[in-house]
């Protein structure tokens, strides 16, 4: 598993040496140990790092169990540098060398299946899950008290009788009140320790719209859906209808970001399109959030002086008088900027059909 914090190491890490960075798909239901092992010999057969391929054939000779779905590998040999992370979420092999780690598929992914927080709520009590990357990191509960049922036999049901049910009624209602109180208050205790960015809440429509009128607005705000789930449902259960539910919303919020970025841009304020008026905003520092199409990759040209990115062969910087190198992916380099910048990336991981986006775009800080 990789967290926000491995991502920043990765993103700072730079090397006068070539980096090599590995993914490799190990997903169990499209194929055994036997073929991804010869996907790793066929991946690393044509590079020319042989420190850095032989730290990598360590590394899954000794240590990599096969389990998970992928893994995403990093090694700068001459430096010392190896990370490895197992992932439960599978992503398309591949190996790339530069001068630092590829991180595009690692941004996709943890904006994809990143920190969900989940509850499942009843009258009484709540079950809370923090799912990351698709594997359960943590689980809690909460029980109130019990909310009491009186049975009244055959006597009068009329409220103010005797057998009525009026003064029961209400303290039912109290309690299970009291108990909503205390799973609200706890799940944003739990929220918050564990960073959560999206929220799901299952339970029954009643309760779990009592639970959402009363979690903070600043919750409130990270709900990405609801679902009808029994309290003793499993965690492949709970993780599948999660999955599910966040597919739904990231598409729904992707479309969303486009028409922003696609009006911003025809207002003429903080938007651009397109992939050379995008790079000219990562290198002024204005992206605020890079969007780029899932798979999408650009060559490019990457000044020596002052790190300017374009898309077109220039001789010289226009910025200043520098030669360019040609960079067989210009659109790493700046998910690499803006995230380095503090900046988000969204990664589309659906096909939209916005009339003015193609591939790549970015919502600008000013």
């Amino acid at each position: 598993m990789i967290t926000e914090t491995n991502l920043q190491e990765l993103l700072g890490f730079k090397s006068q040496h070539p980096v090599l960075s590995l993914y490799l798909n190990t997903d169990p239901s499209q194929g055994s140990a036997d073929v991804y092992q010869l996907n790793l010999r066929n991946l690393l057969k044509d590079v020319d790092l042989v420190d850095d391929v032989a730290a990598i054939e360590r590394y899954f000779a000794r240590e990599f169990d096969w389990n998970g779905r992928s893994v995403a590998v990093f090694s700068c040999a001459p430096v010392g540098f190896f990370r490895a992370y197992p992932l439960a979420m599978p992503l398309t092999s591949r190996i790339r060398v530069n001068d630092h780690p590829h991180v595009k598929p690692l941004a996709g992914l943890l904006d994809w299946f990143g920190a969900y927080g989940v509850v499942l709520v009843d009258k009484q009590g709540a079950r809370l899950f923090y799912f990351h990357l698709g594997e359960l990191i943590e689980q809690e509960g909460v029980m109130g008290e019990e909310v009491r049922h009186t049975k009244h036999g055959g006597a009068s049901a009329v409220a103010g009788r005797r057998g009525g049910v009026a003064g029961q009624t209400r303290y039912e209602d109290e309690v299970a009140d009291r108990n909503m109180k205390e799973v609200v208050n706890f799940a944003a205790r739990f929220f918050k320790e564990y960073n959560v960015r999206r929220v799901a809440i299952g339970g029954t429509d009643e309760n779990v719209a009592l639970f959402r009128s009363m979690l903070p607005k600043s919750w409130q705000s990270l709900v990405v859906g609801t679902f009808h789930m029994n309290m003793t449902a499993s965690t492949d259960e709970i993780l599948a209808r999660i999955m599910e539910l966040g597919n739904q919303a990231e598409s729904h919020q992707e479309e969303k970001l486009l028409n922003q970025v696609v009006t911003a841009t025809a207002k003429g304020k903080a938007g651009v399109l397109g992939l050379e008026d995008t790079l000219g905003a990562v290198r002024e520092g204005r992206v605020q959030m890079l969007l780029l199409q899932l798979g999408y990759r650009a060559p490019g040209y990457r000044c020596q002086g002052c790190n300017y990115l374009t898309g077109h062969k220039l001789e010289n910087c226009p910025f200043c008088g520098g030669k360019f190198t040609h960079i067989p992916d210009a659109v790493e380099m700046a998910v690499h900027d803006v995230m380095h910048a503090g900046g988000e990336v969204d990664v589309l991981q659906h096909e939209h059909t916005v009339k003015g986006f193609e591939q790549i775009g970015a919502l600008l800080r000013y």
